[in-house]
């Protein structure tokens, strides 16, 4: 009996032991943060939806933050560029009147960089961070010149140093004022229709900016363009609206922003920038 009575007790000790032994790791999985970044792309814009509740938009974020099981805080605001991301007196397209009107994921008054700062400074358990931005610049650009080739042309050098100083910016304060060293990853934009030679020439030179300023941080890079380009001539011609990827609109053709498919593959994208690549701390 009382062999019976020690035999049990070592039998609870060691479940004891190792509950508690567990119990750390399993929380140290759940307790892992992802800040999402950027513009309407990672927020998950349809303008289908009612603004009115952030919820209706589901962006790639939400995707990769269930497969990778980290808890997402997304600060992504439509209309960001670059610009506006660093400072409330930036160039913006539409990210400001956005936010007086229609509430973000998350809540802030500062500039989604100043938010990101200290968002990374007060969770040093964030594992992963991923940004968007660049797309608008582009957008403004083409407001200026009033879509005149031409002077589109002309300016896209400015435009791409522009994009490359900013985004080295963003990085240099993420990696230093918020001494973030773990994975940062970078989505480079899709192209509308791939047959549009024009048009990618231009994303191919906007994406190069992106992905210099964010390897040279150390950060990855998340081929967005590749993830469109090939079901779109699988499914469309080279066409990302007639492949699915794009948000169909009642009045016909599509929307700029992503579909679900499309944002699946965006989200595939990043994903797989990770397990390329993985985490491991910037020095």
């Amino acid at each position: 009996m009382r062999l019976h009575w020690r035999i049990s007790a070592v039998i609870v000790t060691l479940g004891t032991l190792l509950a508690i032994a567990s119990t750390p790791a399993a929380a140290d999985e759940r307790n892992k943060d992802y800040l999402a970044l950027g513009d309407s792309v990672a927020f998950g814009f349809n303008p289908l939806l009612s603004r009115a509740r952030a919820a209706n938009f589901v962006g790639y974020p939400d995707v990769v933050a269930g497969d990778e099981e980290l808890k997402l805080t997304n600060a992504s605001c439509p209309g960001e560029a670059t610009g506006g991301f660093i400072s409330l007196t930036g160039v913006d397209n539409g990210c400001r009147p956005y936010r007086a009107s229609f509430p973000l994921h998350v809540a802030y008054t500062s500039s989604q960089l100043d938010f990101a700062i200290r968002f990374l400074l007060s969770h040093p358990r964030t594992r992963l961070v991923t940004i968007d931005v660049g797309a608008n610049d582009l957008f403004v650009l083409q407001k200026q010149c009033k879509n005149n080739p031409t002077c589109i042309q002309a300016g896209l050098p400015a435009l791409f140093r522009t994009v490359s100083a900013n985004l080295s910016t963003i990085f240099a304060r993420i990696r230093v004022d918020a001494h973030y060293r773990h994975d940062l990853v970078a989505l480079t934009y899709y192209s509308l229709n791939y047959t549009d030679n024009s048009s990618v020439s231009i994303l191919v030179g906007l994406n190069a900016a992106i992905a210099g300023a964010t390897r040279a941080a150390g950060g990855k890079v998340a081929d967005g363009f590749g993830a469109f380009k090939t079901p779109a001539f699988a499914k469309g011609a080279g066409d990302s609206c007639a492949a699915g990827l794009l948000i169909r609109l009642p009045t016909g053709g599509c929307d700029i922003h992503p579909s679900p498919a499309g944002r699946d593959l965006l989200a595939a994208a990043i994903e797989q920038a990770l397990e390329k690549h993985p985490d491991a701390e910037v020095g």
